[in-house]
């Protein structure tokens, strides 16, 4: 990494896709801000491990489906910077927090499609919109995606939906974010075994294996194949990637 000073946040930083996100960057040099919704004990467990190397870390709670709440949250991160880095900015923005909600079209309710687009969509939208102030010219801005954008699995209509909203935004902020020297782009994994995706995995004898079938790897993904495609996207070799959705599923339903 370029510098040993760069700050990345993360949210959803506490477990899961995240939380390797977070180690994986910490491994690289860079100095980590993630929030957690519930799990502080887990946040603050991520934070030490990230200490234990060397790099400084904060955890910070944060509903990313709560617009009310992003003015205090980035009030909170612009103290942080301050106290913790001496800094008035940070440098990448990982949109990673998320829930797993599955539910045939037919059955999905309102309130399904709208805690969705407000965790998928509209709180990215809105959160990316409130950092901008603190976040550095020449910075990153990377969102998650899913696999389930360019291949169909019954039952994430709505899901995925959101998800491609998140991949046209992308774009768009690339654009207009072009001359600040801020890239954007989409990391889109595949099927990962993480708490997020257990129960799905475990709910039904054979479903392993069925799935690791058309994956061309031949196995279902782990945490850290994602992390590490977001640490590289940090890194200044990735500086001219931009606008870019990449998929990490192993080469799933090719």
């Amino acid at each position: 990494m370029e510098s040993a000073n760069k700050i990345a946040l993360i949210t959803g930083g506490s477990r899961g896709l995240g939380k390797n996100m977070a180690l994986q960057l910490a491994a690289k040099g860079v100095d980590v801000i993630l929030t957690y919704r519930t799990k502080k004990e887990e946040a603050e467990a991520v934070v030490a491990e990230i200490e234990q190397t060397g790099r400084k870390a904060v955890a910070l709670p944060l509903d990313t489906a709560e617009m009310s709440q992003f003015d205090g949250f980035f009030a909170q991160v612009a103290e942080r910077l301050q106290t913790v880095w001496n800094r008035n900015t940070f440098d990448f923005l990982i949109n990673n927090a998320g829930i797993d909600a599955r539910s045939m079209f037919p059955e999905t309710t309102e309130a399904d499609v709208d805690r969705l687009f407000n965790i998928h969509f509209k709180g990215v939208y809105f959160l990316t919109q409130k950092a901008l102030p603190l976040l550095a010219d020449g910075g990153r801005i990377i969102n998650l995606s899913t696999g389930l954008t360019r291949f169909t699995t019954p039952g994430y209509a709505a899901y995925a939906a959101m998800k491609g909203a998140v991949e046209v935004l992308t774009r768009y902020l690339a654009k207009e974010l072009g001359p600040r020297g801020i890239t954007v782009n989409t990391v889109a994994p595949g099927i990962i075994e993480t708490d997020f995706t257990k129960s799905a995995l475990e709910s039904h004898p054979g479903v392993r294996e069925h799935i690791a079938s058309n994956i061309a790897l031949g196995r279902i993904g782990v945490a850290g194949d994602i992390g590490g495609v977001v640490a590289f996207l940090c890194s200044e070799e990735a500086r001219w990637v931009n606008a870019q959705r990449i998929e990490a599923s192993g080469g799933m339903f090719l």
